[in-house]
Parts: structure tokens; C-alpha cells; sequence
């Protein structure tokens, strides 16, 4: 059976100006005269990639895609119209990423991670929406870092991410704080690995590392600010708006940078202690 957006190995059936007709046995397809090699005779085989064309008939080629029916890759954007985003694919026809399917939001010459489906119509198309496309037999374990392309956000789950661009994990909405985007590249920590394969996340490290990050961050905030006017005792909402912290990682880096004696805490807020 011939299908669009897959490979097919054919037999040629006829010859003509136009190129050659190529057969399963039950249908036929064109390949341009262009592809045709010189010396192909009737019953010889060909190994093609089936789309369509401008004109929505079916057609074939002998150059490689750059993405196969349910598969995902990363494709550059050509060309911004009304109803979307038209991607390279590496062959004579774009993509249409339609907006519906989009997550991110792409400029020309911007590469977008993508999977290639059917839709209603029978024409090939992109999206954005990846969740249904990615693997879960990730070789990841707690603990590990792993390096992903965030490609949905959601309120109630969290951000959805394509680690190795390929498998599936979650950053948890306790864990997400808004600072990435679909589209960027995020570098995260296995939290765990669900009973399915996929992977749940963690943009931030094991505690008593991200502690110190977190308060050389807060150091660096009292230092450019000259002081903090709230301290930890302040709502864990304001923590949160005005550091991008929780309360418990914030009372941490705190004690941290106490115990260190580079801070002293007054009424109106936290200082950095006098050096002298």
C-alpha cells in the first residue's frame, strides 16, 4: 500500500514524458522525469518517499526528508504566512506548521522540533503538540542531568519536555516557575522515572547544591540592590515574585550566607554584613 509520508520500494510500471509510473501492484504514483535515472527499464525497482504535491496529488522522490510520517525532527522555518509557519523538509515541497499546532513562536530562519502527521485533508503536516510522538524508554536515572527542549506549558502539569528531543518527560508545576519558554533548551535533573518510562524533572539541583547557587544569586541581589527590604519571614508569595525562590529555598540560602557571615538581617531587611 502506498502511503504518504513514508518510503516505499516500487516497481516501475510505465515510462513516460512526465517520468516514471511506479506501482505496489494496486496503485500507482508518479516520479518526476527529473529523478528518473537513464537507464531504467520497466520492472526495475524504486525506493521512494510518498507526499504530495502543490495540487494535492499524490507524487514521489528519491531524495531523502528530513522528517518521515510520525517521526520528530528539528526543521528551519522558511517562510511566515496567514495560516502558519511553511518549515524545510528537504524536499521540493515545505511543511505547513499551521498555527493551531503551534506552541512556540517562530521567526524565518528559527528551527523548530516538530513530528510530521496526516491531517484531515490527507496532506502532510507539522506540530509543536508532541506528547503523543515521544519515547519512553529513556536510559536516564534519578539524579541524572539531561538536556531537553521544552515544548508545552501547562497551568494544572507543568512543562512538558523533549529530552534529547526525544523523549518524554514533565517538569511538575511544583517544580516550574515560568522561567523557560516552548522553544528553549532546558537543562534539568532526573527527579524520577515513572512506572511508563517517562521522566520526571527538576530545573533545579539537588538541595544542598542549588543552595549554593541559590545564594550566590541572593548575594548578588543585595549586593546590586544594597539591601532586600523584606526577609525571610516575608509571605512565601512575595518570596517567590521578587526572587523567583520558594520560601524553604530562600530560609536556606539565607542560613547559608548567615553562617558565612556575608549578610546581617534588621527589621527593614537583609544587608551585606561590613566587610571591615
Amino acid at each position: 500500500m502506498i502511503e504518504v509520508g513514508k518510503v516505499a520500494t516500487l516497481e516501475v510500471k510505465k515510462l513516460a514524458p512526465q517520468g516514471a509510473y511506479l506501482t505496489d501492484g494496486e496503485s500507482d504514483v508518479l516520479l518526476p522525469s527529473k529523478q528518473v535515472p537513464e537507464d531504467v527499464e520497466i520492472g526495475d525497482e524504486a525506493t521512494v518517499f510518498i507526499y504530495r504535491d502543490s495540487k494535492d496529488r499524490l507524487i514521489s522522490t528519491t531524495r531523502e526528508p528530513l522528517i518521515y510520517l510520525g517521526e520528530i525532527a528539528r526543521l528551519k522555518v522558511k517562510e511566515m504566512t496567514k495560516i502558519g509557519a511553511f518549515l524545510d523538509m528537504g524536499l521540493e515541497r515545505d511543511l505547513l506548521l499551521p498555527f493551531h499546532e503551534m506552541m512556540s513562536k517562530p521567526e524565518p530562519e528559527d528551527e523548530v522540533l516538530v513530528a510530521m502527521y496526516i491531517d484531515k485533508s490527507g496532506r502532510l503536516c507539522a506540530t509543536e503538540k508532541l506528547y503523543e510522538y515521544l519515547e519512553s524508554d529513556s536510559p536516564y536515572q534519578k539524579d541524572d542531568e539531561v538536556t531537553g527542549t521544552l515544548y508545552e506549558i501547562s497551568r494544572n502539569f507543568g512543562a512538558f519536555v523533549a529530552v534529547d528531543d526525544k523523549y518524554s518527560a514533565l517538569i511538575p508545576a511544583r517544580e516550574f516557575g515560568g522561567e523557560a519558554k516552548p522553544g528553549d533548551t532546558v537543562t534539568c535533573r532526573v527527579t524520577g522515572v515513572k512506572p511508563d518510562g517517562r521522566l520526571n524533572l527538576s530545573l533545579r539541583k539537588k538541595a544542598y547544591l542549588q543552595m549554593n547557587d541559590d545564594a550566590s544569586m541572593v548575594l548578588e541581589m543585595i549586593q546590586g540592590k544594597g539591601h532586600l527590604d523584606f526577609t525571610d519571614k516575608a509571605e512565601p508569595e512575595l518570596i517567590k515574585k521578587r526572587t523567583g525562590l520558594s520560601k524553604a529555598a530562600f530560609k536556606r540560602a539565607i542560613g547559608h550566607l548567615l553562617k558565612a557571615k556575608q549578610i546581617t538581617i534588621k527589621e527593614d531587611g537583609i544587608y551585606e554584613r561590613d566587610k571591615h
